[in-house]
């Protein structure tokens, strides 16, 4: 049953076919909400970037990143965050990135590099899934389904290995009936542990890659519920453009 809702998921999502043309995506998105006031930056503080993602390997760039003449990359096999002008000049790097969190609080300011490790591998966790599923370690497999706003979802229980960085090893992903990703709990590790429910809806195709253009995230209860009064984090992608395997274009 587990592998007739993973293949529900990626044929919905756009087919292996159409994933192994790809090796790249270029992803125009806006990232705002409260908790960046929380993790040290001004209020009101939102990311408007273009992040160029390498759909084989886990690595992303964002620029800007920000400032106008920055620009940020994460690479999850080599644990490190770059932070860089536009001329190519170091501003800052981390590096091992994860085990700089260690010791930190909900409070605890973030800077340009640690912040850029926590978009970094999330932003290609969310553009990567459901084919990451289907990258080498992950394990899925289905559980009972859930019942919420008189839907019930589908789900698959997702184990990540130590190799891909991600929110924790241990994620939950919800599925409506037509293999649409609708929510996704996990716990922010790095972010003390928060426990998040986090919704993903208005779907687009982009050349036949479908994405949740609006993402919000959410405290969640240790039942499961989740408080849908004020998102803690908001993620809206404006445009999609794939990077064809085929392309001269040299990925980042």
């Amino acid at each position: 049953m587990s592998a007739e809702l993973l293949d529900l998921a990626i044929d919905t999502a756009g087919g292996r076919e159409l994933w192994d043309t790809v090796r790249g995506l270029e992803v125009d998105l806006s990232v705002n909400g409260p908790v960046w006031g929380m993790k040290g930056w001004p209020k009101g503080t939102s990311f408007d970037q273009v992040a160029s993602v390498d759909t084989a390997r886990q690595h992303i760039v964002f620029t800007p990143f920000t400032r106008p003449d920055w620009r940020m990359t994460f690479d999850g096999p080599s644990d490190s965050v770059t932070v860089q002008t536009l001329d190519g000049e170091t501003v800052a790097t981390l590096s091992p990135a994860r085990a700089a969190f260690k010791g930190m609080l909900r409070s605890t300011p973030w800077d340009a590099p640690h912040l850029g490790y926590f978009l970094g591998y999330a932003i290609w966790n969310y553009c990567t899934t459901p084919f990451v599923f289907g990258f080498p370690g992950v394990r899925a497999h289905e559980i009972e389904p859930w019942h919420e706003a008189g839907q019930t979802w589908r789900r698959l229980q997702v184990r990540f290995p130590r190799e891909i960085a991600t929110h924790s090893p241990n994620q939950v992903f919800y599925y409506d009936a037509y293999g649409r990703q609708r929510r996704m709990d996990y716990q922010t590790e790095v972010n003390n542990s928060y426990l998040v429910g986090h919704y993903t809806g208005h779907h687009r195709r982009f050349d036949g890659l479908l994405v949740p253009t609006r993402r919000r995230m959410f405290r969640r209860c240790p039942d499961n519920t989740v408080n849908l009064n004020f998102p803690s984090i908001t993620v809206d992608i404006h445009g999609v453009e794939l990077v064809r395997s085929d392309d001269e274009q040299a990925q980042p």
